[in-house]
């Protein structure tokens, strides 16, 4: 279980070579203006271009050495600063780092020396930052990287050659990539693109609109990086000479790293295969990507990738041999071994249908991992040592050896704290945390996993930019930090609970894996947060935290002025999720009443155990802050044998008490801006009863009413900018879905997504100094996504990025003659002073349970408020 549990490790290194195996491919020697018979020329720099440009690195070196020594007694040493400039370039290709550094400073010596005339001052000064950018950024000193660039930069455009300017601002990009700044990349990429226009230089097009294709990957815009990658594949095809297989070898490469992150495997594998056979210079990365996506596809028999697998097994040994000592070599020696642990581990797939192939020892996968370590310290780069020293402590992790495991990722954490790589030390507290697990040290456990959370809150703004498939997976690299953490803090020592500070740190970790989870939906790190004492806030109130870990369906109680209840089910967590999946489907059929029986195991779970306690404690509203597939379940609809919950109490949902802040509202002249969409529009089907619902609730709250044709996102948006509308209510098709792009609302003119309804809403709040927060958005007619298991995702997402108190909203679709006059007894109710919202929501879902058609759960149950329920 360990080995499937923590995979998550080899899929991550096998894009880390990303932008360092063929990187910076438009980096390359430079020579004085003029040509080769220019008497300030005399041809040997031209010369060693053209080696260095063939791959004859050892010859281009000694044109370079021998143009340098032939121009030392000249008294304009400028072709010398040049030469030393591209002797250092082409000493970093073949992996001699001393040597590199020692011709570029010798080059950047010479320039600070007056002695070089000032109209080629600033181009030879250009040029030898450059050269030393690229250095900095092979031996992964990226800091240095991009300050030594934004510098070259300037000297270019002081020069006047605005093209290798631009061409620095794509190395440039790549190194803000490298240190997590991936929005910055994006957005300096953008504006390139937008500079160059018509640019006559079609491979200077090609190579920025292959920048801007990985950026936009890596911050998730999957579509439109693989049309700006075409666009880039379309350039390179159009141009010639030596390097034209090779730019659109690693333009192949990218594509089929989007197809993969867009988890389109089949074309991820044919990109792949036709970048390794077009060119050599990613033939590695390329067949280690394929090895990766075939290793995963072996379960399922795929001849294709057992094919894959066996072929290219055998070829990266050699592969790998010839590649230059660099950063590339070391995750390429990385990402091979955890390839073949992954095949060694899974029982008869290596043989491939050959009874004479052996899958590889643990020895050898140790020895490669070694390999690794030892070129990252021959190259004193931090971070790709703290990486295979990281990744040799998996392996011995795995293999049980645990104190070796220790040691290693000790080592490998240190240095990532060297560097403030926040972004690995997680990774390695993380993996601290589970050897003091397999150790038997709780306490440790505890220190080292709440050091991980730390790192990844401490990085939330960048990680969350990351496509979820390429750079992390929040379900595999994030979420179960938070829960194994949370599964130590909650377990039981014998007969006694856990303590009050365990509690009380457990319902932090909670609160900020909720906030993890939305940053996740939302791509963007958007929601600040702060510490609320519901006591008082409402001393009626008690809040309910389930918690469905691996083995265990936890639940942490807050009654009012009382310390903290936790009790918990040894039920699995296949079991707790089935049941409430059947519990959904159960409810949303007219001819089932299931929902009774799964009901009533829930409330067995959640409530039986403290039913008493509640009632003691004079109890009104149960506020849920719900975990999992607890989002898809509307909790008015357990069951204890006789009622349902909502008979009992009010009901109330929050993604975390600091995250959506209670407030009570505001109920003195209240204006309502009503719209809504009865007719038949965009594939969606008539809702005639909206007509009704919308007018009724005018008459029963004064504003605005907007009605099929006058409902359009840019009348909405007038509206609520000339006036501040306390109540937002909005009768149309919508979906929420685990995927922000995906959860929208229907106008006349177009869908209105999560985002885009967030800039409508937040008009007037932009545009004022005043608060004036919309008290209650209501989204009638709704549902979440079918077949999403994460979709009320969107319910939560949307209730927090409309900037709403509170948001009323229905979890599925439902006959809209129904939707009326629960809607009409909702705004009746909530019109007495005297009730919450969420209890204005409860008599009118009582009401609607009274009526012997509506009985049945289908019509009064999906409606759900979330947010403020006071």
């Amino acid at each position: 279980m360990a080995r499937k549990r923590h995979l998550f490790f080899r899929h991550f290194q096998s894009f880390l070579m990303l932008g360092f195996l063929c990187a910076l491919a438009i980096a390359g020697p430079l020579s004085l203006r003029g040509s080769a018979s220019d008497p300030a020329n005399p041809g040997w720099i031209e010369r060693g271009r053209q080696f260095y440009d063939r791959g004859q690195f050892q010859q281009a070196v000694e044109v370079w050495q021998e143009a340098a020594r032939s121009n030392a007694d000249r008294r304009d040493p400028t072709p010398v600063a040049i030469a030393l400039s591209n002797l250092g370039t082409t000493w970093r290709q073949l992996g001699e780092w001393k040597r590199a550094e020692m011709a570029i400073a010798r080059s950047l010596s010479l320039v600070n020396s007056g002695e070089i005339p000032p109209e080629a001052r600033t181009r030879v000064l250009a040029q030898a930052l450059n050269a030393r950018g690229h250095l900095e950024f092979d031996r992964g000193q990226l800091e240095r990287a991009a300050d030594t660039w934004e510098a070259a930069i300037v000297a270019y455009r002081e020069a006047g050659d605005r093209r290798a300017a631009d061409r620095v601002e794509i190395s440039l990009a790549q190194a803000l990539q490298g240190l997590g700044f991936y929005r910055r990349s994006r957005d300096r990429l953008e504006a390139l693109h937008n500079r160059l226009g018509s640019e006559p230089d079609l491979a200077l097009r090609s190579e920025s609109l292959r920048a801007l294709g990985n950026a936009l990957r890596l911050v998730g815009d999957l579509e439109r990086s693989r049309q700006v990658l075409q666009s880039s594949l379309s350039l390179a095809r159009q141009l010639s000479g030596a390097q034209r297989r090779d730019r659109i070898g690693q333009i192949l490469l990218d594509l089929g790293n989007t197809a993969r992150a867009d988890e389109d495997e089949i074309a991820a594998l044919q990109a792949y295969r036709d970048a390794a056979a077009t060119s050599d210079l990613v033939a590695v990365e390329a067949d280690l990507n394929a090895l990766a996506i075939a290793i995963r596809r072996l379960e399922g028999g795929d001849a294709q990738a057992q094919a894959i697998v066996s072929e290219t097994v055998d070829r990266l040994p050699a592969q790998l041999d010839r590649l230059s000592p660099g950063r590339s070599q070391v995750y390429a020696q990385i990402n091979f071994a955890q390839s073949l642990s992954e095949l060694a581990a899974s029982e008869g797939q290596f043989s491939l249908g050959d009874p004479t192939r052996t899958p590889p020892t643990q020895e050898a996968i140790a020895r490669l991992f070694a390999d690794a370590v030892q070129t990252a310290q021959h190259l004193q780069d931090k971070r790709a040592l703290s990486h295979a020293l990281g990744s040799l402590g998996h392996l011995y992790e795995q293999n049980g050896q645990i104190a070796d495991a220790r040691q290693l990722t000790e080592r490998a954490l240190l240095l990532a704290q060297q560097i403030d790589a926040a972004d690995i030390a997680y990774r390695w507290q993380w993996q601290l945390g589970r050897l003091a697990i397999a150790d038997d040290h709780r306490e440790r456990a505890i220190v080292a996993y709440s050091e991980a959370v730390k790192s990844l809150q401490a990085i939330r703004y960048d990680l969350v930019t990351v496509n979820r498939e390429v750079q992390f997976s929040f379900r595999d690299r994030v979420e179960p930090v938070y829960r194994e953490l949370l599964g130590i803090l909650l377990q039981s020592e014998g007969d006694r609970q856990p303590t009050q500070d365990r509690l009380r740190q457990a319902l932090k970790v909670v609160e900020a894996l909720q906030l993890a989870e939305l940053d996740n939906f939302f791509r963007d790190a958007c929601l600040d947060t702060q510490p609320v004492e519901i006591d008082r806030v409402d001393p009626h109130a008690s809040i309910f935290y389930p918690l469905i870990l691996d083995d265990r369906l936890h639940t942490i109680v807050s009654l009012p002025g009382q310390p903290l209840r936790h009790f918990s089910h040894a039920v699995p967590k296949s079991e707790v999720e089935q049941t409430l999946i059947q519990l959904r489907q159960s409810l949303v059929k007219r001819s089932s009443f299931n929902y009774l029986q799964y009901g009533n195991q829930v409330y067995q779970w959640l409530i039986e155990p403290i039913a008493a306690e509640l009632a003691a404690a004079d109890v009104q509203t149960l506020v849920f802050v719900p975990d999992g597939l607890f989002r898809n379940i509307p909790m008015s609809t357990l069951y204890d044998g006789e009622q349902f919950l909502i008979e009992n109490y009010a009901i109330a949902l929050t993604p975390g008490l600091q995250i959506l802040k209670p407030n009570p509202l505001k109920q003195s002249n209240l204006k309502a801006l009503t719209a809504g969409i009865s007719e038949a529009r965009s594939g969606f089907s008539a809702l005639p009863y909206v007509k009704t619902e919308i007018r009724e609730i005018h008459q029963t709250l004064p504003g605005l009413l907007l009605l099929n044709e006058n409902f359009t996102r840019s009348q909405l948006r007038e509206s609520l900018l000339k006036t501040p509308f306390e109540i937002v209510h909005i009768a149309t098709h919508g979906q929420f879905s685990s995927q922000a792009e995906d959860t929208f609302i229907l106008a006349w003119d177009e869908r209105i997504n999560v985002n885009e309804f967030d800039n409508l809403l937040r008009v007037r709040e932009r545009t004022s100094s005043s608060d004036e927060a919309i008290e209650l958005l209501v989204l009638s007619a709704c549902e979440t996504a079918s077949g999403d298991s994460r979709a009320a995702l969107g319910l939560a997402g949307i209730a927090i990025k409309a900037g709403a108190r509170s948001t009323l909203a229905t979890l599925w679709y439902i006959d809209d003659a129904a939707t009326a006059p629960l809607m009409v007894e909702f705004y009746r109710q909530l019109n007495r002073s005297s009730l919450t919202k969420a209890e204005a929501l409860r008599q009118a879902q009582i009401n609607l349970l009274k009526i012997p058609e509506y009985q049945h759960p289908i019509y009064w149950g999906p409606y759900v408020l979330v947010g403020n329920w006071l």
